[in-house]
């Protein structure tokens, strides 16, 4: 598993001497106004999509997730890849992307969370 910054930038303006960058996805020349920069390679906004789900990578946030080749946003690299385990407190399977809350050796849903005293969250 590897995860990248995704930047977005200013593309090269026409004329200058930098050139136009190519589009890793499409193959095709960026002419847009702004490009990303993941995996050491440009992207058209439209082209650095997650493998899976097809969202946009440079909208849903600056990280993504490659394993096996696939190109993937956060929720589903742990939706994939990611470790299910089971609540300490109602003994049920916590999906792998679900947010937690963790005590000692201990996960809980953030639902079943509480004090054992007062059972207050």
């Amino acid at each position: 598993m590897m995860t990248m910054d995704v930047s977005k930038s200013e593309a090269a303006k026409p004329g200058s001497n930098t050139g136009q960058q190519e589009c890793a996805g499409c193959c095709k020349p960026i002419t847009e106004r702004f490009l990303l920069k993941a995996l050491d390679l440009y992207w058209h906004e439209d082209c650095l999509k997650c493998g899976c789900c097809d969202c946009r990578l440079g909208e849903v946030g600056s990280t993504l997730y490659t394993k096996a080749n696939l190109i993937l946003c956060k929720r589903d690299y742990l939706r994939l890849f990611g470790n299910t385990g089971y609540c300490a407190a109602c003994t049920k399977v916590i999906p792998a992307f679900e947010m937690v809350m963790r005590a000692r050796n201990n996960v809980y849903h953030l639902e079943c969370f509480a004090c054992q005293q007062c059972n207050h969250r």
